[in-house]
């Protein structure tokens, strides 16, 4: 049957699905809006199940502010054509205009708000069908503060930022600079006091570890070179018989230096120092701290202090009390 532009534009608004679906849906239910909407509805379930196990790895991400509560939500799709599409990017803000709106403080929360004629995760499921494409809502979370500035990177949605100040400042560019320093250098905690132990533990253990092997391969190396070969020939096994097949070393050689490494290696893992072992591991995780730790992180506009300094430089008392960062892309 003919349906009426009418309805097709009042079906697009209800569900954000495009012209001709929506067209086709209206025919297929005989002018039916319910009817219509069902159509559509179970159109993005099937894609959703269909392309279940597929990855989003494109999407669109934003961030809100609004007076001390903020959040950031990701739309995740399957290729940048979706993520690029205007009515993407539109129904990516309906939702986190909706999340902030309502102070959710979970992504289940968000999922469950109203949108249209049912749920934002129906809405999203819904979109699924319109596009052929997976699609997930992820990396929702919340920044509450007395100052909170946010940053999405060069505006192309796909890093965000929001960060909480303990004070207001008359410099509205203080919280936005900090918030590009977390894009850039990518935090893991404000300070070492917020660095979950798990972490420091796990760090800790790397540190030990690449120490020991570090001290294991100087001696293997000084012992090569007291024997008279070049450990740069023979620092693995395609290069020992590479360089025996180009006449660098003679075939005694190589076995003389295999047989060297595992002696050496194992005299020198059982007689390590222990305590120059932790010292230089303790140094290691030092740096972990300065390069992972937000205030002493160097300032990304001045290296000569650290983000902590730039802070107190425009108030003593001013710091980070929260942040929050979120990508698409692997790091």
């Amino acid at each position: 049957m003919a349906v009426s532009i009418k309805d097709i534009q009042k079906l697009r608004e209800m569900t954000g699905a495009g012209l001709a679906d929506c067209k086709k849906a209206l025919e297929e239910s005989e002018g039916n809006i319910d009817g219509a909407i069902e159509i559509i509805r179970k159109k993005g379930q099937a894609v959703a199940a269909k392309r279940s196990d597929r990855e989003a790895s494109e999407g669109c991400v934003l961030v809100k502010v609004d007076g001390n509560f903020a959040a950031i939500i990701a739309l995740k799709c399957e290729t940048d054509f979706v993520a690029n599409n205007a009515d993407f990017v539109g129904l990516t803000q309906d939702i986190i205009n909706a999340a902030v709106a309502a102070r959710c403080k979970t992504l289940d929360e968000v999922k469950a708000l109203p949108m249209g004629e049912g749920t934002i995760q129906d809405a999203v499921v819904a979109r699924s069908g319109i596009t052929g494409e997976k699609m997930e809502l992820d990396g929702y979370s919340v920044v509450e503060g007395e100052n909170i500035a946010t940053y999405d990177h060069q505006n192309k949605h796909t890093l965000c930022v929001m960060v909480a100040l303990n004070k207001a400042t008359e410099d509205a560019t203080v919280g936005k600079n900090v918030a590009m320093q977390i894009a850039s250098a990518n935090p893991v905690a404000i300070d070492q006091s917020a660095v979950p132990q798990e972490t420091i533990d796990s760090e800790l253990r790397v540190a030990v570890e690449k120490t020991k092997e570090e001290q294991i391969a100087k001696a293997v190396e000084a012992a090569i070179r007291k024997a008279g070969v070049n450990p740069a020939h023979v620092d693995s096994d395609d290069h020992i018989e590479s360089n025996m097949a180009k006449g660098w070393i003679t075939p005694e050689q190589a076995a003389m230096v295999r047989e060297l490494k595992v002696k050496v290696a194992e005299e020198k893992a059982a007689n390590l120092p222990e305590q120059m072992i932790q010292n230089i591991a303790q140094g290691r995780l030092k740096k972990f701290f300065k390069e992972s730790c937000l205030l002493e992180q160097e300032y990304i506009w001045d290296k000569n202090q650290t983000v902590a300094q730039y802070l107190h430089s425009v108030d003593k008392e001013l710091t980070v009390t929260a942040f929050k960062r979120f990508t698409l892309r692997a790091e």
